[in-house]
């Protein structure tokens, strides 16, 4: 990893994360959790082996990431965020929020992959009801997808569970589920444009923030 050799906070972040791919495996490591070597180059589509490798190795050496044993003999090592490499939660939101506006112009054969959605889920969604009962809303599937819990005015991602019994499901284009999040389209929208809901709809619009009154949205939505 080259230095920006600058005496700026800016750039000594830089020459620990500025490095291409280095934030999305900070990504999928707050999404995910500990996580195998695997299932992290799941998450990042297109890198290759022997740069995940390395780019690992960089944030162990300073201190993002900690490699540990596996818990058994024939298990994989596992990879987990250190305190200091929570910490970069923030950097991530602010990022997420200032290239949101971009995400409608992204070219067509942009790869989505669902759980990336949980994380704008966490910050775009709130509980608009928090005198009813919890309720549960799994976004894609376990392969996939990620829970979000809606309890007393809070509302709570992580992966999905197999012990776990949603309220509803939902599954649908990247696209449009990212609108529907932003709340640039209603639901009603969002179900002729390919989104999907297998439940309690009113789970889901439970937490989904109000469409404007007039929709304004280009290309397949109009």
């Amino acid at each position: 990893m080259r230095s920006y050799g600058q005496l700026c906070s800016i750039a000594r972040a830089l020459d620990v994360v500025g490095d291409r791919w280095t934030l999305l495996i900070v990504r999928e490591l707050l999404i995910l959790g500990p996580s195998r070597f695997g299932e992290i180059q799941r998450g990042l589509p297109g890198i290759a082996t022997n740069l995940l490798t390395q780019r690992l190795r960089d944030l162990e050496a300073n201190g993002v990431v900690i490699r540990e044993p596996a818990p058994s003999a024939t298990g994989a090592p596992i990879y987990r965020l250190t305190e200091r490499g929570m910490a970069l939660d923030g950097v991530l939101r602010e990022l997420l929020k200032w290239g949101a506006p971009t995400v409608p112009q992204a070219p067509p054969e942009a790869i989505f992959q669902m759980h990336w959605l949980s994380q704008p889920a966490r910050f775009l969604l709130k509980d608009h009801r928090p005198s009813e009962p919890a309720a549960i809303i799994r976004f894609g599937t376990l392969d996939d997808g990620f829970d979000l819990t809606a309890a007393k005015g809070t509302v709570a991602v992580r992966p999905c569970a197999s012990d776990t019994k949603p309220n509803v499901g939902v599954i649908g284009p990247g696209p449009v589920l990212v609108a529907l999040l932003q709340g640039a389209i209603p639901l009603e929208l969002a179900l002729t444009n390919g989104v999907r809901i297998d439940g309690d709809a009113s789970a889901l619009t439970r937490v989904l923030p109000p469409a404007p009154d007039s929709i304004n949205v280009p290309g397949q939505y109009n």
